[in-house]
Order: structure tokens, then C-alpha cells, then sequence
């Protein structure tokens, strides 16, 4: 593993959630499917994972389920191949980071709005991890969504 990515890693390591109702993501939630296959040296590939995460609204109890798709390159210039696991790996500590970071400070106390922070934080915090990648609305259509219920 590159000094660089170890040091990235370092960064997205999850916090421990205390006093929530939320558990952590798991790297056996993100399940990926390969988009595109990598066959030349150098950068190229791309796989994708669906979430389907139920988040509780606090007030009235009621769930609402948080609909995500993960999208990261299986290799790219700066850390070359990434391993199926490494990737599970990067992608379960990189949205542990950004759920503790919305958890801390919720734009909303409105599900909905929560998920959608959740996305964009978790966005930015992959795409630092790994150039390229990013946490999309919809899901890719060869992926199957896997339901994440904390």
C-alpha cells in the first residue's frame, strides 16, 4: 500500500458513535459490482455498490430508507489497483466518517434532508480517498441494493 493512500486511510478512519442509535457501516455492505472492466495497464475499471440504508427519525419513530449508490475506479494513477476488500474497506470507513460528521452537526432533523447531507458529505470524503470516486442518487442498474438496517 502506497505511504499516500495509507495516510488517506488515516483520515477516513471511522469514529466511534456514541450516544446515537446508529451503528457503523460494514465493508460487507458494500457489495460491488464491476461496470467496467479494467484491461489495460494504468488507470481504468469501475465498480459500483447500492445501499439502502434505513435512517429513523428521532421525533415521530418513522423510518425512511436512504437510497445511495458508491462508484470508485478499480484503479487509478495515484494508488494503482485497488483490491475488491480494499475498496469494501475504503468505502465502510469513508461513510462511517461522514455519517459521524452529519450526526454531529444535522442540517435538518428531517430524515429526508439528513440523507441527502449523508450523500453529499459522503461524496466529498470517498472522492479525498479515491480520485474519481463518488456516492450518486441512483444506483448503477447492474448492482443489487443491499439493505443496511442500523
Amino acid at each position: 500500500m502506497s505511504a499516500l493512500l495509507f495516510r488517506r486511510l488515516l483520515v477516513v478512519v471511522p469514529l466511534v458513535l456514541t450516544g446515537c442509535s446508529i451503528n457503523q457501516y460494514q465493508p460487507s455492505h458494500f457489495r460491488f459490482t464491476t461496470i467496467v472492466e479494467k484491461t489495460e495497464p494504468g488507470a481504468g475499471g469501475w465498480r459500483a455498490a447500492c445501499i439502502h440504508a434505513t435512517v429513523i427519525n428521532r421525533s415521530t419513530l418513522e423510518p425512511f430508507l436512504c437510497k445511495f449508490g458508491v462508484e470508485m475506479p478499480i484503479a487509478t494513477e495515484e494508488t494503482g489497483f485497488m483490491s475488491e476488500a480494499l475498496a469494501q474497506r475504503i468505502a465502510a470507513d469513508c461513510a462511517n466518517k461522514a455519517l459521524s460528521d452529519v450526526i454531529a452537526a444535522p442540517a435538518s432533523p428531517l430524515p429526508g434532508l439528513v440523507c441527502t447531507q449523508f450523500r453529499n458529505t459522503f461524496d466529498g470524503v470517498l472522492n479525498r480517498a479515491v480520485l474519481g470516486s463518488r456516492v450518486t442518487t441512483r444506483c448503477e442498474e447492474k448492482t443489487s441494493p443491499i439493505r443496511v438496517d442500523f
